[in-house]
C-alpha cells in the first residue's frame, strides 16, 4: 500500500473542520501485519491497538520554508518502544479530546520498516517539500 490521504479527512480540511496548526495532530506507529489501510476507516478507533504511546506532533509548519501548500512538524520521537515485530506505517490523526470514535484520520504513511528493540524510535520528516505532506498543487 503506498501513503494516502483519507478521504475524510479531504472533506474535513474543505470544510474547516480540521486546522493542522491549531488542533492536537498525533502519530500513531502501527504494522502493516495488523493494518490494512482503507478509505472505509474514518476514525481513530479503526487503527489497532496502539503500540506504545502516540506522539502528539509539535512545532507543526504549513508552507514551510518557501515552499507553498506543505506540512511539517518538528520529528516525532516514541520512548521505550517495546521489542517485536517490525513497525512499517504510521497514521497521523487529529485528537479531539473526545473519544477515539471522534478522532479523524488524516494520514497513512508508509515505506518504512524498523524492529523495535526497546529503545526510542524516532520518525524523522524530510527535510524538502514535501515534508510530511505536500497538499497543495
Amino acid at each position: 500500500m503506498a501513503s494516502a490521504a483519507y478521504e475524510l479527512s479531504l472533506k474535513k480540511f474543505m470544510d474547516a473542520d480540521i486546522d493542522l496548526l491549531v488542533g492536537v495532530i498525533k502519530v500513531r506507529l502501527v504494522r502493516t501485519s495488523a493494518y490494512v489501510f482503507s478509505q472505509l476507516h474514518d476514525f481513530a478507533d479503526d487503527l489497532p491497538a496502539a503500540i506504545v504511546t502516540d506522539v502528539t506532533l509539535g512545532t507543526k509548519l504549513t508552507n514551510a520554508g518557501s515552499v507553498g501548500g506543505v506540512f511539517d512538524a518538528a520529528d516525532a520521537v516514541f520512548t521505550a518502544v517495546p521489542s517485536g515485530a517490525a513497525i512499517d506505517a504510521c497514521v497521523i490523526y487529529e485528537d479531539t479530546a473526545g473519544a477515539a470514535s471522534t478522532d479523524p484520520l488524516i494520514l497513512y504513511l508508509d515505506g518504512f520498516s524498523v524492529v523495535p528493540n526497546g529503545g526510542d524510535i524516532t520518525l524523522q520528516w524530510a527535510a524538502a517539500s514535501p515534508f510530511i505532506w505536500k497538499i497543495a498543487a
